[in-house]
């Protein structure tokens, strides 16, 4: 018999159901405005989660030696173990067993909390025997409880170390309504996708969807102008090597370089004309075979009439200048003069700088003569690796080399390194709380006792920061002049001596040096303290001298003048040394951290780590440690990485600069292209 169909010519279903949509707007696609974002995580795509794993970081722990983390400090310590015993009498465990070693539904208990109150009896201070009846919301639920109720923003972080974000249960993590998400595009041989599908895809491969979109003529006279608009604006993004990124990519995963391309193809899209730009570094990130592009790029925007002042030390970038200004000839006091000014032809003549001389040829990084050997049984492992882009690979890390992760933009190296490796292995020794990159398993784990990631952030973000107490040697001087005679009849001790205490700090400054103004809207400014002038100590304390210096002195001075000075005490010449053998003789002894670049805070690290006594067994990684770096530069460095592999340990570096390429003893190379044609093992 024939049915009865209704149908309706507005966006609602024209039956009982309550579904009903407002006509489509370009508002209703985003993620950012009520219309369109998923209602669950309010256009987030993430949740926080508590997760088991990071609220129980050792099973092997019992619940009295604190397997709970998140009630194993603090006054609510003794409370929860008074419950736990209780439930632990009514239930059937011991809160002395190891957490791993309970049954499952005890296990679940504790996590989960059960609906019956417990009944607790113990005996006060006093000796009293009391009771009373609690209820037991389980430790998940007493995190999430306590996050939603805390009105500290401080509290709320702590709380949040016990959480991890998971995808939206009711968008999947794409951030739209489901209404949203039904509305579909269709391009021929590439099926149906919706707006979140479409900017998941690689900008290269959207831009093919979009070429290929199905559309009938009137579609088509209302569309055109729209797709011409998008088709311009991801050629830009293309032409400056950005093909492997996603439309959905979040802002804050971008690297400094690919941010700043980003930028710079928004520039050529709007096609300005008569503007100054000022790039720093563009070419951060970026593989030696897309250079070209980005180069194309910058002529591009010349040629319309702009001015570009490029700060760079890639040398293919330098060569094609149209004038060129090099600054030196040294770094830090040694530097500040304009050595050429002119075509880069002038630069190529120059015998005083060193630019010009690594660009002619007279000076470059030698390659190795001799490579260590490659041992097959000290080996990590990492087994099929699929986070992101990678396609189920297993890598071999070979331990006790100089190993160098390479590959194009995009192709998985960072993933592979950062996200799988690093974290698991922090995770594993170091029992830190992130979670790892999708794999199954790492072999060899257990030749390891320690894995540090060097990057290039600051090794403090305050005045109060400096080299000298960030490598440890401050300690050794403070008790140096804790020990003259005119300390020790005062009765001073070190902490007289530090400027981070009361006693021998100006109060004034508090110790900093300097006087913070807060200008609003403005970033701060900081001003030289009136009353010490900088010095950071008060009148008092300035008046003990070791060899006729004062501790101010001596935190003025540039290292390699403060090796001279304390040749004769080896406690503080070995640090002083290390500092010089990296490379930064002429940064001063108490130079704030904010002012040291991210490679001479990348270098004090290092240096720090040389100072240790190697046990050979510990794992350096480094993402791009060349970033900002000059020719000469790289050459320290890499005589700093090979240090640290000589003394038995593995330093693995993830970079395009193909001077670290060719000194590596190993090479792992993933591609072969990026984003969806990367992930795979090319070459090892």
């Amino acid at each position: 018999s024939a049915r009865l169909r209704r149908f309706s010519e507005k966006l609602a279903c024209p039956n009982e159901h309550p579904l009903a949509v407002d006509d489509l707007e370009p508002r209703a696609f985003s993620f950012n405005a009520p219309f369109g974002a998923c209602e669950e995580c309010h256009g987030l795509g993430t949740k926080l989660e508590v997760d088991p794993e990071l609220l129980i970081p050792d099973p092997t722990k019992s619940l009295r030696e604190g397997a709970v983390s998140v009630w194993s400090h603090g006054h609510m310590s003794d409370y929860y173990l008074r419950v736990l015993e209780a439930l632990g009498a009514e239930v059937g465990f011991s809160v002395d067993t190891p957490f791993g070693e309970l049954a499952s539904d005890v296990q679940s208990i504790i996590l989960d909390g059960q609906a019956s109150k417990v009944h607790v009896t113990y005996k006060n201070r006093h000796g009293r025997e009391r009771s009373y009846w609690a209820n037991f919301e389980g430790a998940l639920g007493y995190v999430k409880r306590r996050h939603e109720e805390s009105e500290s923003e401080t509290g709320r972080e702590r709380l949040e170390g016990f959480m991890r974000q998971i995808p939206c249960g009711s968008c999947g993590g794409s951030r739209l309504k489901p209404e949203i998400l039904s509305v579909t595009l269709t391009a021929t041989g590439r099926g149906e996708l919706n707006i979140a599908e479409l900017c998941a895809l690689s900008i290269r491969e959207t831009a093919e969807f979009l070429e290929h979109l199905e559309m009938n003529y009137r579609e088509r006279q209302i569309g055109e102008r729209v797709l011409k608009e998008i088709a311009e604006r991801l050629r830009f993004l293309l032409d400056v090597g950005l093909d492997y990124l996603s439309l959905n990519r979040a802002a804050g995963s971008l690297s400094g370089g690919e941010a700043q391309r980003i930028r710079l193809a928004t520039q050529i899209g709007a096609g300005l004309v008569g503007v100054l730009y000022v790039l720093d570094e563009p070419s951060i990130g970026l593989h030696q075979r897309d250079n070209h592009r980005l180069i194309e790029t910058l002529v591009r925007l010349r040629d319309l009439g702009n001015t570009l002042i490029v700060v760079e030390h890639d040398e293919d970038t330098i060569r094609v200048a149209d004038w060129v200004v090099d600054i030196g000839p040294g770094a830090g006091e040694h530097g500040g003069e304009v050595i050429v000014s002119g075509p880069v032809e002038e630069l190529f003549a120059s015998k005083e700088s060193i630019t010009g001389r690594y660009l002619t040829g007279a000076e470059r990084i030698p390659t190795p003569e001799q490579r260590r050997p490659f041992n097959p049984e000290r080996t990590l492992v990492v087994r099929d690796a699929y986070e992101n882009n990678l396609q189920h690979i297993d890598v071999t890390f070979p331990l006790g080399l100089l190993v160098a992760i390479t590959g194009v933009s995009g192709s998985g190296k960072s993933t592979l390194v950062n996200d799988i490796l690093h974290t698991s292995l922090a995770r594993t020794i170091q029992r830190a709380r992130a979670i790892p990159g999708r794999h199954q398993r790492i072999d060899g784990v257990d030749q390891l006792d320690k894995v540090i990631h060097v990057d290039q952030s600051p090794i403090g973000r305050t005045p109060r920061s400096n080299p000298a107490t960030y490598t440890g040697v401050f300690d050794h001087v403070r008790k140096l002049f804790a020990a003259t005679p005119e300390a020790n009849m005062r009765g001073y001790l070190p902490g007289r001596f530090s400027f981070n205490v009361k006693g021998g700090r100006c109060e004034a400054c508090k110790g900093d040096g300097t006087i913070k103004i807060e200008m609003n809207f403005l970033p701060d400014v900081y001003v030289p303290c009136e009353v010490c002038a900088g010095a950071r100590y008060n009148r008092e304390t300035l008046e003990v001298h070791y060899k006729g210096r004062t501790i101010a002195e001596v935190l003025d001075m540039p290292i390699s003048e403060a090796a001279e000075f304390f040749e004769a005490i080896p406690a503080i010449n070995r640090h002083l040394k290390t500092l010089m053998d990296v490379g930064l003789g002429y940064i001063r002894l108490g130079q704030s951290a904010p002012t040291l670049s991210g490679g001479e805070a990348q270098r004090v690290k290092l240096a720090t780590e040389l100072q240790r006594r190697s046990t050979g067994r510990t794992l350096y990684v480094l993402d791009e440690p060349t970033t900002g770096l000059h020719f000469e530069d790289t050459r320290k460095l890499l005589i700093v990485l090979q240090r640290l592999v000589d003394t038995g340990n593995t330093v693995l570096v993830i970079e395009h600069n193909l001077d670290v390429i060719k000194s590596a003893d190993w090479i792992i190379d993933l591609g072969p292209e990026g984003g969806s044609g990367g992930g795979l093992l090319i070459a090892e």
